[in-house]
């Protein structure tokens, strides 16, 4: 695992790299990849200035040209593929397909951007008064900031990047303080992008990447020129970051934690959910915000589907993620493991009982990283624990009788990221999917709760944030609208009626 070749390919050399107190590792083995300094408040400061300069150019390129320059980063994501992928998994610690396949989500997000950038529309509304015409616009907003986690590196960072460009904004963007080193990536292809497009075209400060902790995105929150935060983390982060930015009356686009759960029917297709559910709580090492956490079983299937559930958790590849043949990577750090530790033994004192997996794995993996295997805990009840997410690869079961009471149970925690039911009972899968069903910004059938396309737009309900990012019209967060009104006319009527008169 050379880091030297994987940053070379995006022409970073690391002899050149400014050092600082800033410590890049990989969670695969724990090593030391970089040291970078942190951005001072001024640097800050100054990488807000040169985005602002920014804007005033690139919000008078029109759309389309804005989106050539999306299409071109799409070119070059395409190209560093594989490479882009690794770098995700020696950073972040997912397993190589799932690395490759958030660079596929970032190549999916440009071919939808360049599309919306012919189609960034407004509205005529009809007026009532005579020789009156009103219309709805959309403008550029502004710089923007953006803050991302560990967990998905770069997608996240695309679905607000890719969009806000095509809308006219520049991007402020701080990356989690454990993958910086994908960031430095990211903003490379995005300047090879934009030296193929016309010179003078593409400003410079388009992008501006901040290496650090807490204390940068603070400094980003509290910004007056920074319109909008879109924020990607934790419900602590977000409830930090939250107040800050709307306490100055700028906007937040908050996508915060999620404590997923699917609803078993009596009629589900329990292969099919198997695998569904294993994918959804196992994948990524339990470390996605989509994550299955919750699984609410109907008492006549439960014992059958979970052990099948034991017997697939205890055969999962846990290991070195650069192995194509793992399953299951490392956890982040040593703080996501005892967060897992404390959370089973919080469990087992509320009357759960361990099934499979939670112990560490020490033999085929890299020393130095922090392994373990995925855990199975049947509950008792929807216990403080059951409602609380940890960010680990933990499964909670509990059993259900009566649908109503499964969907009260699904809606019973203060987090509404994703949720999914698996039934073929027609009258279950539209009441999961009514306003009386699932209380969630995602609902699935049949599927998982994790692994979103970019189509639609990603987000959820209460704790979650309420924010809504990447496809369907997320665009119009990025702008602000303008209501027009043109009188073509000679008289000056005035709207309801209202009549005002002066001598002649």
């Amino acid at each position: 695992m050379d880091i030297r070749d994987t940053l070379s390919a995006f022409g970073i050399d690391t002899a050149t790299l400014p050092e600082g107190d800033h410590v890049v590792r990989s969670p695969i083995d724990g090593s030391e990849l970089v040291r970078l300094p942190a951005a001072a408040p001024e640097d800050v400061d100054a990488a807000v200035e040169r985005a602002r300069a920014a804007f005033a150019a690139w919000r008078r390129v029109p759309p389309p040209r804005r989106g050539e320059l999306v299409r071109l980063l799409g070119e070059e994501l395409r190209a560093a593929k594989g490479t882009l992928g690794r770098l995700v998994s020696i950073e972040a610690g997912k397993i190589l397909s799932e690395g490759q396949g958030e660079v596929q989500e970032m190549i999916d997000i440009c071919d939808f951007a360049v599309g919306l950038s012919r189609q960034l529309h407004g509205l005529t509304i009809a007026s009532e008064r005579p020789d009156h015409r009103m219309s709805e616009t959309w403008h550029p907003l502004g710089p923007i900031g953006v803050i991302t986690a560990f967990n998905f590196p770069v997608a996240v960072w695309s679905w607000n990047t890719a969009i806000a460009l095509v809308c006219g904004d520049p991007v402020v963007w701080k990356p989690s303080d454990k993958t910086p080193l994908t960031a430095l990536a990211c903003q490379a292809l995005l300047r090879r992008a934009a030296a193929r497009m016309e010179e003078g075209e593409v400003p410079p400060g388009l992008l501006e990447v901040l290496v650090g902790g807490a204390g940068v995105g603070e400094r980003l929150a509290d910004s007056q020129h920074l319109p909008l935060i879109s924020a990607t983390g934790s419900v602590a982060m977000g409830k930090a970051v939250g107040p800050r930015v709307t306490g100055r009356l700028g906007r937040v686009l908050l996508e915060l934690g999620g404590n997923n759960a699917a609803i078993v029917a009596p009629s589900a297709d329990l292969e099919l959910t198997a695998r569904a559910v294993v994918f959804s709580a196992a994948g990524t090492a339990g470390q996605r915000c989509t994550t299955l956490r919750r699984l609410i079983v109907h008492e006549s299937v439960r014992e059958r589907l979970v052990d099948r559930l034991v017997r697939a958790y205890a055969s999962l590849p846990v290991g070195d993620p650069l192995d194509p043949d793992t399953l299951v990577g490392p956890l982040i750090d040593a703080r996501a493991a005892d967060a897992m530790d404390a959370a089973l033994e919080q469990a087992r004192a509320e009357g759960g009982e361990v099934l499979v997996g939670g112990e560490p794995v020490t033999e085929g993996v890299p020393a130095g990283g922090i392994y373990r295997r995925p855990a199975i805990v049947a509950m008792p009840e929807q216990s403080a624990i059951v409602r609380t997410e940890t960010f680990a690869p933990i499964l909670y079961v509990t059993g259900y009788e009566d649908f109503a009471d499964a969907i009260d149970l699904h809606n019973g925690v203060p987090q509404g990221l994703s949720s999914s039911l698996f039934s073929t009972d027609v009258r279950e899968t539209e009441t999961f999917l009514s306003a009386v069903g699932s209380d969630c910004g995602i609902a699935n059938v049949n599927i998982g709760p994790s692994g979103a396309e970019i189509g639609g737009a990603f987000g959820g309900e209460k704790e979650t944030g309420g924010g809504r990012e990447s496809g369907s019209d997320a665009w119009k967060a990025y702008m602000r609208r303008q209501t027009q009104t043109v009188n073509y006319g000679t008289a000056l009527p005035l709207a309801q009626g209202v009549r005002f008169d002066i001598a002649e």
